[in-house]
């Protein structure tokens, strides 16, 4: 029986930095993981294979409809498929092999199989037994399936994001059931490839939560690309023939019925928490509606010694938020004082173009009755953008009224994801628009689209 001071059940990116990050404080540490490679969901079959795939549809979408503009000449690229999956799993293999020697280096042990807890102070792999001084559940989250609707995951013809990673052939056309960040990225990847991508959301409108400004361009943007969105409308049943789907859903607005046929459909509904099998609640570790692990403010369940962070626990089920819950329990762990500001995690889409929020949207502000301004600027204006047939889009951000701090801010444009993370700094060290605006931006940039919507806070934007 090995004896840790930590072991961390789960590989993912709040298990692998956890793991890390204690053994680079001196604990010893070892990370459960049954999966073959490390990295969990997000660089197995979630945030990394999908975005290799996305990279390689813009460059064919590039290359189709915006070299010839740019006087490249010559026939447009074919698909091969199979090498294209090919790349996709050159890139996980790079990233979990990252990982590995990263652990490694760190000396952190991996114990491989699937984990569990007898009791206290004790995780199970296999036939093995080991004693830790705290065990952290970090075990991810998986497919949350279609609420209320008959259907069968065959990873084949109905299939969640993992089956859309891998298909055989790129479908005449594919359904996606549920209008949030999984189901449009990968829609617009087959999109891309040729399919004809038809989106079905129950609300109202796509990207729940999301400024709704943003929401509104955004879903014309895509609608442009050729995905048919249908919003308002609840699937109630999914059924396969003959290698072929037919999903019946009701329009809310009149209660019609209606169906659709296609070669594949995505469930892209969201994702809920596993803990199953891990012996929870034997234990008597307290889990909520929701399926999630119930925390203090110091990731501790309620049994002594246990711990959980990521998708696992509440709050938006993101790699990044799992990776700094799992950066600052390690350090409380080692009698440090670890802490997440968790009003400043950046949440991204990765369709083209990117879309990318932090903070606070206007639909909240108006709720609190928050004063705030508004300074919006559209990427029009920004030269680099119109150079790159890159200017749909706008950066908006919202400010206090009378303190001018930045309170959220919100990119549907060109490289969202790097850009927000220019606001997210100044939201940390609590700055207010007029920094922002008084920042030399190299030109020409996107980034200056950010300061000229810091300078419409105040005084106007030079370029609008």
């Amino acid at each position: 029986m090995a004896s840790y001071d930590v072991i961390i059940i789960g590989s993912g990116p709040g298990g692998y930095v956890c793991a890390i990050r204690c053994a680079q404080l001196g604990l010893k540490t070892a990370c459960v993981e049954g999966r073959d490679t490390l990295g969990g969901t997000c660089l197995n079959v979630g945030c990394i294979p999908s975005k290799a795939l996305l990279h390689a549809t813009e460059m064919l979408h590039e290359a189709e409809h915006n070299f010839a503009k740019m006087g490249l000449k010559g026939k447009s690229p074919s698909v091969d498929w199979p090498q294209m999956l090919s790349y996709k799993d050159d890139v996980i293999a790079q990233n979990t092999k990252g990982i590995e020697f990263l652990f490694k280096k760190n000396k952190v042990d991996w114990l491989k199989g699937w984990g569990s807890i007898p009791e206290a102070g004790k995780v199970k792999v296999g036939d093995e037994v080991h004693e830790a001084k705290h065990i952290v559940i970090a075990s991810g989250s998986e497919s949350a399936g279609i609420p209320n609707a008959e259907f069968e995951i065959d990873e084949k013809v109905v299939i969640t994001s993992t089956g859309a990673l891998e298909l055989p052939k790129v479908p005449k056309s594919m359904i996606v059931v549920g209008g949030g960040v999984i189901g449009l990225e990968m829609g617009s990847v087959y999109a891309r490839l040729g399919a004809e991508v038809t989106v079905i959301e129950y609300l109202d409108h796509i990207t729940p939560g999301l400024d709704m400004e943003v929401t509104k361009t955004f879903s014309k943007l895509l609608s442009k690309q050729g995905l048919n969105i249908i919003t308002g409308a609840g699937v109630t049943k999914v059924e396969t023939k003959n290698n072929k789907a037919t999903v019946s859903y009701t329009l809310r607005k009149d209660d019609s019925a209606q169906e659709q046929d296609a070669d594949v459909v995505l469930v892209s509904t969201g994702r809920k928490p596993v803990t199953k099998g891990l012996g929870l609640e034997e234990l008597g570790v307290a889990i909520s509606k929701r399926g999630q692990v119930e925390i203090d403010k110091g990731y501790k369940s309620s049994v002594d010694g246990i711990y959980a962070i990521g998708d696992v626990v509440s709050g938006p089920m993101l790699a990044h938020k799992a990776e700094d819950e799992g950066m600052a329990l390690a350090e409380i762990l080692a009698g440090q004082a670890g802490h997440v500001n968790y009003g400043v995690i950046p949440a991204v889409i990765y369709t083209h173009p990117e879309v990318a929020s932090v903070g606070q949207t206007e639909e909240m502000l108006k709720e609190e009755g928050r004063s705030y301004k508004t300074g919006k600027f559209s990427f029009m204006g920004n030269g680099r953008a119109k150079a790159n047939f890159a200017a749909d889009g706008f950066v908006k951000i919202l400010a206090d009224k009378d303190t001018d701090r930045i309170l959220g801010a919100h990119i549907v444009g060109p490289m969202a994801g790097d850009l927000i993370h220019e606001i997210c700094v100044a939201m940390e060290f609590g700055a207010a628009a007029e920094d922002l605006a008084r920042t030399c931006h190299a030109h020409p940039t996107y980034s200056e689209a950010v300061r000229e919507a810091a300078l419409a806070c105040g005084d106007g934007a030079i370029h609008s």
